[in-house]
């Protein structure tokens, strides 16, 4: 099989600075207490790592708003860390959502994400499908331009370096990502993936279609390989054939599933690194360690 890191050095070892790397990390909004409690503690083991920002999720159909706002409130008030906000255009019209983003402005959230969002379940168990409301954006490009028309933002937005699920094309794609950073967008977010190259090309690509804006890769640790696929196949991403060779016979064993998966997703980073990638963004999955560990192999640490 053909191994992901093939010119791996030793750890922490990145021939630059560390702080010439950016990192920032995803949580999403607790359901219970006790899932509170585990976004919390994470919240506060990456907090000194200094990230550029932490971002929070919103749930499909608009389901996750007021936990996300408390979550966002919660971390603004008790850290030092810039927190984004994510915020979609389902199941809302246009003067809830600029209402919402205008309230977050007066509370001093400077940063939103701005995503079209996941439709909420099908009622006859079918697949999902979005439907613009009439009085609603139509699109994440529609969002970012009203977005950007209520404040000043900093505004991010997703990208697809396998491209969106729903999309025509590759091509048509990247022309919506190109709509997107030209209403207003700051920065683009990818999709996690597996393989360095499936970034590389995507960027080449971004850049021949007149993308000139920032584009940061997305970063998922594999904590749990089954979610992991399942949540692949939602999005589109291709499992590479030695990822799962990896982590066979690893289910019951936690300690070495995570010494594998720090390994990997931190050679991933090296090689993006050497191709001049500085931000990269972490799916936390609300659990610090993995992403802990991978900061700590590229020499990020405590401030």
């Amino acid at each position: 099989m053909t191994m992901p890191f093939p010119h791996a050095r030793a750890p922490g070892r990145l021939d630059l600075p560390a702080d010439a790397i950016d990192i920032s990390f995803e949580f999403f909004p607790p359901k219970t207490p006790a899932m509170a409690e585990t976004l919390w503690a994470s919240v506060a083991e990456l907090a000194p790592l200094a990230p550029r920002f932490v971002s929070v999720t919103y749930g499909a159909g608009g389901s996750t708003r007021e936990r996300t706002h408390a979550t966002v409130a919660r971390i603004q008030a008790e850290t030092k860390v810039p927190v984004a906000a994510h915020l979609t255009c389902v199941n809302a019209s246009r003067d809830e959502i600029d209402a919402i983003a205008r309230r977050y402005w007066d509370e001093g959230v400077r940063h939103i994400v701005a995503l079209r969002g996941d439709p909420p379940p099908a009622p006859d168990g079918g697949k999902p499908r979005f439907v613009p409301r009439a009085d609603g954006y139509n699109d994440a490009a529609e969002l970012v331009a009203g977005l950007a028309r209520v404040a000043p933002f900093e505004l991010s937005v997703g990208a697809y370096p396998e491209t969106h699920p729903e999309a025509a094309s590759p091509e048509a794609d990247l022309a919506h990502l190109k709509r997107k950073f030209d209403s207003g967008a700051t920065r683009a977010i990818t999709q996690f993936f597996f393989e360095p190259e499936t970034f590389l090309r995507f960027r080449d690509r971004a850049a021949a279609a007149g993308i000139a804006g920032e584009i940061v890769p997305g970063i998922l640790p594999v904590s749990n390989f089954a979610a992991t696929v399942r949540m692949a196949e939602m999005t589109g991403t291709r499992i590479p054939q030695w990822l799962p060779e990896l982590f066979e016979g690893l289910d019951d064993r936690p300690e070495a599933r995570a010494l594998v998966a720090a390994t990997v997703a931190a050679e991933q980073v090296r090689r993006l690194v050497a191709e001049g990638v500085r931000h990269f963004h972490f799916y936390t999955l609300n659990r610090a360690g993995l992403s802990y560990a991978i900061c700590h192999l590229l020499g990020k640490r405590p401030r």
